[in-house]
């Protein structure tokens, strides 16, 4: 495993929505390059996760509760005493379904769903991000949101709530750009299309037939890029949103 440079202390990510997927991938990318990694999520850490800093470095938190997400705030920074935070990814989210994993429209979507929704999809990424301002202004560290495709288009699976948060949270990435920007503090977003993880949604074939690069994309293509945008790489990349979707977008 590669760590940090001897005259660097290690860095720190707090990443949520890391039990799978994206978030997974994003775990294993940067404690690859010697980060430490602080988890978020709905679930308590898998006792047969293989992962040693696993327990230590996870933080259960509701992140649809506000008072839930405000108690995870103090308990990280309790968690940082003595340390650095140099990266905040916002990769929780939540996509509800009708019967049969159907989309949601805009028809069907209660108010109450919407609701949930957006406290964590939309709400939460900036509840962290302005908990955690002070930790983040010392390193003049980097905010990654992730957004989706469903977020300027419409797509055939992800809901209208789900939809409309994550266009939203790609208009919130712009605003904190300009905000965060003047403490030194880089704001951007990834926008990912289809990508191959275990929860497909029936059909994404017939999307895959449409992709220039006529694949899915991998959970690691997007955490690589996650990575660039927590290092000095992108050192002047701010407010940007990155499509990383093989050209599904064109």
């Amino acid at each position: 495993m590669a760590t940090s440079p001897a005259n660097q202390p290690r860095r720190t990510l707090l990443l949520t929505g890391a039990s799978r997927g994206i978030g997974h991938a994003t775990v294993k990318r940067f404690s690859a390059a010697g980060w430490r990694v602080i988890t978020c999520s709905r679930h308590a850490f898998p006792e047969n996760c293989p992962w040693e800093a696993g327990p230590e470095d996870h933080i259960q938190v509701d992140l649809s509760d506000t008072a839930s997400t405000e108690e995870a705030i103090a308990e990280i920074k309790r968690r940082l005493t003595g340390h650095e935070l140099h990266a905040l990814v916002n990769n929780a989210a939540i996509s509800p379904k009708a019967d049969g994993g159907k989309r949601l429209s805009t028809i069907d979507t209660s108010v109450d769903l919407w609701r949930h929704v957006f406290r964590v999809n939309f709400f939460a990424p900036i509840m962290l991000a302005r908990g955690l301002l002070d930790e983040l202004k010392v390193t003049k560290g980097s905010v990654v949101n992730v957004t989706s495709i469903a977020g300027s288009r419409v797509h055939p699976f992800a809901g209208a709530a789900y939809a409309t948060s994550k266009a939203a949270l790609a208009a919130l990435t712009r605003e904190m750009a300009s905000d965060f920007g003047r403490f030194g503090i880089r704001v951007n977003a990834i926008a990912p299309g289809e990508i191959d993880t275990a929860i497909l949604s029936p059909g994404t074939e017939k999307i895959v037939e449409q992709i220039p690069l006529h694949r899915l994309g991998t959970t690691d293509e997007i955490a690589k890029i996650i990575y660039v945008l927590c290092t000095e790489t992108s050192s002047y990349v701010n407010g940007a949103e990155i499509h990383i979707n093989g050209g599904q977008h064109v």
